[in-house]
C-alpha cells in the first residue's frame, strides 16, 4: 500500500516517516482500527435498547396498577445502583449458564447429572459463544443498565409537561390516548433530551468495558499493541508504549463526545420547534 503513495509525499516524510507510516498501517493496527465498529455498534444498539427499556420503565412508574408501579420503582432503583462492570459480567454469564443448564436437562443422561462436579454438567451442552453473540449480550446489558437511568429521565420529563395544557386538550375534545401521544409525549422530549444526552455519554464511556466479554475491541487492541514487543530476530522492537495508545483512545472518546453534544443540540432545537418559550 505504501508503494502507491506519491513520490513527493514519500520524499516529504523521509525514511523515518515512512517507517512510522508502515508501522501504523500494518495488519495489527488495521485490525485495531477495524475494532472501532464494536464500540459504535455497542453504543448505538445499547442506546436504542436503553430508550426502549426507559420508556417501559417510565410507563410502569406512571401506571395506575400498583404492582406495575412497584416493578418500575424496583427497576429504576436497583439497576441504577449496580456497577456497570458487575452487570456486564453477571448478565452474560448468568444467561450463558442458564441456557446450558436448560440444555443439560434435555441432553445429559441422569447418571451424568448426578455425577457432575464441574460446569458444564456434561460435554454435550458446552455452548461456545462467538463475538457476535457476546456483542448481543453486551448491547442488552448496556440497554438494561442505562434504561434504568433513561426511565427516570423520561418519567421526570412526562410529569414536567404543564398539566394545564393537557387539561386544555381534554377540554377541546381530544381523547386521552391522543392527548398522551400528541401533547404529552410531543413536549416530553424537550425536557428529556438534556438528561438523555447525559445517559448517552455514560453509556458511551461504558463501551470501553467490552473487552471484559472477550470482545477484542479498541481498548483490548491498545493494550496489546502498546505492551512491550519482543521479537526473537530483532530483540526489543519497542518498550511499553501503552500510554501512547491510551492517549489515542482519550482523543477518540473526546471526539465522540463533541459530536454527540452537537447532535443532541440539533435534536433539542428540532424538538423545541413550535413551542412557546419563556423570555
Amino acid at each position: 500500500m505504501l508503494e502507491m503513495l506519491p513520490h513527493w509525499l514519500s520524499d516529504w516524510l523521509g525514511p523515518d516517516g515512512m517507517a512510522n507510516l508502515a508501522y501504523i498501517t500494518n495488519g495489527k493496527h488495521l485490525s485495531w482500527y477495524a475494532s472501532v465498529r464494536y464500540t459504535l455498534i455497542a453504543a448505538a444498539f445499547g442506546a436504542i435498547l436503553a430508550v426502549f427499556f426507559g420508556l417501559l420503565g417510565a410507563a410502569a412508574k406512571l401506571s395506575k396498577f400498583a404492582p406495575l408501579r412497584w416493578l418500575g420503582d424496583i427497576y429504576t432503583t436497583m439497576v441504577r445502583g449496580i456497577p456497570d462492570v458487575l452487570f456486564l459480567l453477571f448478565f452474560p454469564l448468568a444467561f450463558e449458564q442458564g441456557v446450558e443448564y436448560m440444555m443439560a436437562q434435555w441432553y445429559c443422561k441422569p447418571d451424568e447429572l448426578a455425577a457432575a462436579t464441574t460446569w458444564p454438567l456434561c460435554a454435550n451442552v458446552q455452548w461456545y459463544l462467538s463475538t457476535t453473540e457476546y456483542m448481543i449480550l453486551a448491547c442488552v446489558s448496556l440497554g438494561l443498565v442505562y434504561g434504568a437511568f433513561a426511565a427516570n429521565v423520561i418519567y421526570g420529563a412526562l410529569t414536567a409537561v404543564p398539566k394545564g395544557q393537557l387539561e386544555a386538550a381534554h377540554a377541546f375534545g381530544f381523547p386521552s390516548r391522543e392527548v398522551f401521544w400528541r401533547f404529552q409525549v410531543r413536549q416530553m422530549w424537550v425536557y428529556a433530551l438534556p438528561g438523555l444526552s447525559n445517559v448517552w455519554l455514560l453509556l458511551l464511556k461504558a463501551t470501553s468495558l467490552l473487552s471484559l466479554l472477550q470482545i477484542t475491541d479498541i481498548v483490548s487492541w491498545a493494550d496489546r499493541l502498546g505492551a512491550p514487543n519482543y521479537s526473537p530476530v530483532a530483540g526489543l522492537v519497542h518498550g511499553d508504549w501503552r500510554w501512547k495508545y491510551y492517549l489515542v483512545l482519550f482523543i477518540f472518546y473526546i471526539l465522540l463526545t463533541w459530536l454527540s453534544e452537537k447532535f443532541f443540540a440539533y435534536l433539542q432545537a428540532r424538538a423545541g420547534r413550535g413551542m412557546a418559550r419563556a423570555n
